[in-house]
């Protein structure tokens, strides 16, 4: 059972960012950061010190990746919750103290939530989308701080083949930047492409969890078919190696967005959370 300390309330924050200018979410000293924008804003609502009410983020992104779908959460005491929310909507009050250092970071709504709701361990998947603009695409300049360019031409048709190949339960220890302890097993439920109205290539990546720089290593994998740089049985051997290479590189961040955190019933948050903190086994196990 989740317990909040007495007269505790957790609350759920979805928002959105652009961040081109920030130094990723997870705060650091002296840099801008999503987290840290948003503490701030607290801090000032609830008349606390910066950091005391701390978030805990869904998808951490990294510096220059953006969001339309972030989560978090935090909790706050019974007084802090009816002074926040006694004269306006939390949002737009969180908005309007944010957009004076942060305009491009959007909260969309705050409200409360069950104890055992958990922004990061609760998730059941999570959904990107990369874009890339191929040699072959006109540049577009309204569009150019979300999408990656590439010099050479692309294949959609062999992009489109060769992600498919990946999806399933696999190690995906050759896209990742594993963590000591921890494996590189996931779900790829996702993988697929579609050209987009300003000529850009758009990737819709869903899993149910990324390690750290996997969508991009998976996004560069693909463009090194699609530009025939490798083939997409050299990709397969690539994966099987289960080690990191040089034969491909990984994406720019200002492709990437973090789409959507799709979360269980609040019946089955708690379950949810256990599962996602249970650690995958190999494989080969």
């Amino acid at each position: 059972m989740t317990d909040l300390p007495a007269d505790s309330h957790r609350l759920r924050l979805d928002l959105a960012y652009d961040g081109t200018d920030f130094s990723g979410w997870a705060k650091q000293p002296g840099l801008r950061t999503v987290e840290g924008e948003i503490e701030a804003g607290l801090a000032l609502i609830l008349q606390t010190e910066p950091g005391e009410v701390r978030l805990t983020v869904g998808g951490r992104t990294d510096a220059g990746v953006h969001s339309r779908g972030q989560v978090a959460h935090i909790d706050v005491s019974g007084e802090q919750l009816a002074t926040w929310n006694k004269s306006d909507a939390m949002a737009r009050r969180l908005n309007r103290v944010v957009s004076r250092s942060a305009p491009d970071v959007v909260i969309h709504s705050v409200r409360e939530v069950p104890a055992a709701f958990d922004a990061r361990f609760g998730a059941l998947r999570r959904r990107y989308e990369y874009r890339v603009r191929p040699g072959q695409a006109r540049r577009d300049p309204l569009t150019a701080r979300f999408t990656a360019d590439f010099t050479r031409d692309l294949d959609l048709e062999v992009m489109q083949q060769a992600s498919a190949d990946l999806l399933g339960l696999q190690d995906f220890t050759t896209f990742c930047k594993a963590r000591e302890g921890a494996t590189a097993v996931r779900e790829l439920l996702t993988f697929e492409w579609r050209e987009t109205s300003d000529g850009a290539f758009a990737a819709r990546i869903e899993a149910d969890a990324f390690c750290h720089s996997m969508v991009r290593a998976l996004v560069g994998s693909i463009v090194a078919v699609g530009s025939k740089r490798i083939s997409g049985a050299e990709l397969r051997d690539l994966r099987d190696a289960r080690e990191r290479t040089s034969r491909f590189t990984v994406m720019p961040a200002k492709g990437l967005s973090l789409e959507e955190i799709v979360y269980p019933a609040d019946d089955e948050l708690e379950a949810r959370a256990a599962q996602t903190r249970a650690r995958r086994d190999s494989l080969d196990d």
